[in-house]
Formats: structure tokens, C-alpha cells, sequence
């Protein structure tokens, strides 16, 4: 058991390291004997850690809230993926294409969980990889939801690539479209063939904190098919928004393509 919390701050930093560092979801009685408070008193300061967003509660369950989750990648990885996997597992069922979770690291985007039809079996999982802005849509559509001088890390691997930053079809623009609209389409740039297309999950605006991503087969995203695929998207992300407890985004009008549409993966 840890040792008594001796103020106010002690309890509060106490809970929300214990809630942090746990590999699964904790009930009040597992949180309140590993930092050795009585029960009565960590539910008293759980409360006011919910409320501020630094521990999420869900059913009898303490996860690690929004701002736990834009301070600590295991965390986010911890909590994302145990709070965002019935929304990951319904897009997929609802659009019978590939589903993954990404959170935004230093300079790229990681996938964090993955869910995969059998029948997609020969498109690569990408789990637990990084991935650069200009070749895939789940780290466009979160560097896009950037304040756009917090892009530049995310750009450079792009320069560095020698991929066309300026003009209609470079980088910037994909990303002012992106903004623009709420969702990102990408078609062929990793993977011929493949496309996908994503949308974040923005607590606050520049605080992008996941995002959710479709990836099928090129063929199958064509006009009338995306516009099914922004639907689902948007109701898999306001899940996630909803089980996270932080505020969905505005509702998008995902009735058309924004064309011209980039190519890209």
C-alpha cells in the first residue's frame, strides 16, 4: 500500500498516477488502496479530478481523462484504446472496411489499435508505426486540426521527402481543406490501390486528441461510398467523444466530397 497522501495536492497527484500507471481500468476500492486513502476521502478527490478532466469515470470504472491523455501516450494508449474499441469495432462492422485509432506524437501520428475485417487480410495493419503527414489521411486530419504554427514539426518530415508543400495540390492546401471540412482523404500515397479517409477527435479547438480512420481498397471509395464513410466516421468519433466525457466536434455535412480530392493513403 502507498504511503497517506499529506495534503490536498499530495491526494489529488497520488490518484491520478495511480489511475495512469494502472494496465486496465480501476474500481474506487483498487485506486483508493494503492495510494492508501480511505475510500470516502479518493472519492471525494476522484470527483473533483473528473470534473477538471484528469480521470475519467465511466460506470464503476477510473481511466485517465482528456488531460491526462495529452500529457502521457501510455496513458492514451491505455484509456483510448479501452474507451474508443466499441466505436473502433462498430465503424468497422458499419462500413465493412479496416478501422484504426491514431494519437498525434512529436513529429507524426501512431496507431494504437486497429481493427481489421478478414477479408482486408492483405492490407498491412500499421500497427503501433508512426506515420508522416503526406502519405496518410489519420495524421492529416490531426496536424489539420493544429493551430497552424503548431504544423511545423509535422511538416518537416513532408520536406524532407521533397513532397510539394505550396501551390492547389500541395500539402498546405490539402490541410486548409482539411480543416475546412473535418475529414481527410488520402488515396494511394502509402499503399496502390489503398485509400482511407479520417476524422479527429477535438476536445478544444487546436487540441486535436485521436482520430479515427477507414482504410479499404481504392475502388470502393468513390463519391457516393464516401459520403457513407463520413457518416460513419462522424458517429464513430462522436462516440469516442462521448465515452472520452469532452465535447464532440460541430457537426460536419458530410453529404459530398471536397474536390478536388487528394490522392494519397
Amino acid at each position: 500500500m502507498a504511503r497517506s497522501a499529506s495534503s490536498a495536492v499530495d491526494k489529488a497527484l497520488d490518484l491520478v498516477e495511480a489511475v495512469s500507471r494502472a494496465d486496465r481500468p480501476l474500481r474506487l476500492s483498487e485506486v483508493a488502496d494503492a495510494v492508501g486513502l480511505h475510500r470516502p476521502t479518493a472519492y471525494r478527490v476522484l470527483a473533483d479530478l473528473v470534473r477538471r478532466g484528469w480521470v475519467l469515470r465511466t460506470g464503476d470504472h477510473y481511466l485517465p481523462g482528456a488531460a491526462a491523455l495529452r500529457l502521457s501516450r501510455t496513458a492514451a494508449a491505455r484509456s483510448l484504446a479501452t474507451l474508443s474499441r466499441p466505436a473502433l469495432e462498430e465503424l468497422a462492422a458499419r462500413t465493412g472496411m479496416m478501422a484504426n485509432l491514431q494519437v498525434l506524437e512529436h513529429d507524426r501520428s501512431r496507431v494504437i489499435d486497429v481493427v481489421r475485417p478478414a477479408r482486408l487480410e492483405m492490407i498491412s495493419l500499421l500497427g503501433d508505426q508512426a506515420l508522416p503527414v503526406h502519405r496518410f489521411a489519420g495524421p492529416l486530419a490531426l496536424v489539420a486540426a493544429l493551430e497552424p504554427a503548431a504544423r511545423g514539426p509535422y511538416l518537416r518530415p513532408a520536406e524532407a521527402d521533397g513532397h510539394p508543400m505550396t501551390g492547389p495540390d500541395g500539402l498546405l492546401a490539402d490541410l486548409e481543406r482539411v480543416a475546412r471540412t473535418g475529414f481527410a482523404v488520402e488515396r494511394g500515397r502509402n499503399e496502390a490501390l489503398v485509400a482511407s479517409v479520417s476524422r479527429a477527435v477535438v476536445p478544444e479547438p487546436g487540441r486535436p486528441l485521436c482520430a479515427l480512420t477507414v482504410v479499404g481498397p481504392d475502388a470502393e471509395f468513390g463519391e457516393d461510398a464516401l459520403v457513407e464513410l463520413r457518416a460513419a466516421l462522424a458517429a464513430a468519433t462522436d462516440a469516442v467523444a462521448t465515452a472520452l466525457g469532452v465535447p464532440a466536434a460541430p457537426d460536419d455535412e458530410p453529404t459530398t466530397t471536397d474536390t478536388p480530392v487528394p490522392e494519397g493513403d
